[in-house]
C-alpha cells in the first residue's frame, strides 16, 4: 500500500553564466514524475527567448552522453552511474541550434543512472557547465581567454517510497544497509537497472529464496533409499553419492541467496534469459526473457535466478548439458550423475511444476 502521495512541484529558471560570458537567453524548465512501477521521469525544455537563433552543446541535452541533472535526496546528493567520457574538442556539427521562440523538450527515465532506491524527498535541476556550452570559439586561438559557461533550471521536487525488499532473500548478507551505494539490503545492482527492474528483481529473488528454502526441506526430509516422483523426474535413480551431491548443490544455491554478495545486471539485450561467467560469483546478467517471464512457475524469474547460481564454481558448479522440460526429464532417466550436473534440472526440481510430492 502506497503511504504517501506522488508529488512533482516545478518552476521556471533562467541560464546562469559566469559575467564574462556570453548570455543566451535561454529558459530551462524541468519537471519530475513517478510512474507506478517506481521508475522516475524528467522532462527538460529548454526554449530560446533571444531574437535571433541561439546555440547550445548537444551533448549536453543527453543523458547518454553527459551527466546533466544534479540529484539530492534529503539534501544529499545521490550517486551517479552512468559514463564520462574523454572526447575529441568539440566541432559546428555537435551543437544545437534553435530559432527564436523554439523550445527543445526531451524526456529521461532517472533511476537507473541516479540512486533513486531509498525512501525520501528528492530533488532535481538541470546543471551543467562547460568552456563550450554555446560555442566552440576560442579553439584555433589558444590565447583566448575562456570562461566556464553554466546552465541551470528550476529545483524539482518528488517524493519517493524507494524500493524494498521482500521476504527473507537477504538475511545476513554483507552490506546490508537499505540503498548502500546501488544495493539494497546486500544485494547489488549494475547495468542500469531502474527502479522498477530493481522492483521486480528483489521480488523474484525472495520467490527464488523460498524455493530454495523448500527444496532443502525436501531433500532432508528424504533419503537415497526414500525419493519421489518429484526427485526421480528431475534427478533420477539415488544413490547414496547422487544424492548427498543434490543435498550439497541446493545447501550451497541457499547459502548464495541468503549470504553472499549477489549482483544483477540489466544491462543485456540479447533473447537469453540470463548468464554468468563461472568464475566470477555472484554476478548474474539478465537478459530479454528473464523480464517477460513469470515469477514463478516453468522457467520463471525465480527459476532462473536458481539455475544461474547454481553455474558458479563456488556454489554447484553446473554447467548447461540440456535444456528444457522434457530434455532434462530424458537425462534424468539415460544420465542421472549428468542430470545433477545440468543446471535446468536443478531450476526444474526446486520449481516444482507441476507439482510433484
Amino acid at each position: 500500500m502506497r503511504l504517501f502521495t506522488k508529488l512533482a512541484v516545478t518552476f521556471s529558471a533562467v541560464v546562469a553564466l559566469n559575467v564574462n560570458a556570453a548570455k543566451p537567453q535561454l529558459d530551462i524548465d524541468v519537471s519530475v514524475n513517478e510512474a507506478d512501477n517506481g521508475n522516475v521521469n524528467a522532462t527538460l525544455s529548454i526554449t530560446n527567448n533571444a531574437n535571433g537563433q541561439q546555440k547550445i552543446l548537444g551533448w549536453y541535452t543527453d543523458l547518454e552522453e553527459e551527466h546533466i541533472f544534479h540529484v539530492e535526496r534529503d539534501g544529499v546528493e545521490v550517486a551517479f552511474y552512468g559514463p564520462h567520457y574523454k572526447r575529441q574538442a568539440p566541432t559546428e556539427k555537435d551543437f544545437i541550434k534553435l530559432k527564436s521562440g523554439e523550445t527543445l523538450t526531451k524526456s529521461f527515465e532517472l533511476s537507473s543512472l541516479y540512486d533513486m532506491s531509498e525512501a525520501g524527498n528528492y530533488q532535481v535541476s538541470y546543471d551543467v557547465k562547460s568552456l563550450h556550452l554555446f560555442s566552440n570559439k576560442g579553439q584555433q586561438n589558444k590565447a583566448e581567454k575562456m570562461d566556464v559557461e553554466t546552465l541551470k533550471s528550476n529545483v524539482a521536487n518528488i517524493w519517493l517510497e524507494g524500493v524494498t525488499s521482500k521476504g527473507s532473500a537477504n538475511k545476513g548478507k554483507p552490506g546490508g544497509g537499505n540503498g548502500s551505494g546501488d544495493c539494497i539490503d546486500g544485494t547489488c545492482f549494475t547495468g542500469r537497472c531502474d527502479n522498477g527492474q530493481k522492483t521486480e528483481i528483489m521480488s523474484a529473488f525472495s520467490a527464488a529464496d523460498q524455493l530454495t528454502n523448500n527444496a532443502v526441506s525436501y531433500l532432508n526430509s528424504h533419503s537415497a533409499n526414500n525419493t519421489s516422483a518429484r526427485y526421480e523426474t528431475w534427478f533420477g535413480e539415488a544413490t547414496n553419492s547422487r544424492y548427498n551431491t543434490a543435498v550439497a548443490n541446493f545447501d550451497a544455491i541457499n547459502d548464495a541467496i541468503d549470504t553472499k554478495p549477489v549482483t544483477f545486471d540489466c544491462s543485456c539485450k540479447k533473447t537469453y534469459f540470463a548468464y554468468v561467467y563461472p568464475a566470477q560469483p555472484y554476478k548474474v546478467y539478465l537478459c530479454k526473457a528473464f523480464w517477460s517471464a513469470n515469477e514463478i512457475g516453468t522457467d520463471s524469474r525465480a527459476g532462473t535466478i536458481i539455475h544461474e547460481l547454481s553455474h558458479f564454481n563456488a556454489v554447484a558448479g553446473t554447467d548447461d548439458v540440456v535444456y528444457g522440460h522434457s530434455g532434462a526429464k530424458s537425462l534424468a532417466n539415460s544420465n542421472p550423475d549428468q542430470a545433477l550436473n545440468n543446471a535446468d534440472s536443478h531450476e526444474y526440481f526446486a520449481e516444482n511444476t507441476p507439482h510433484q510430492n
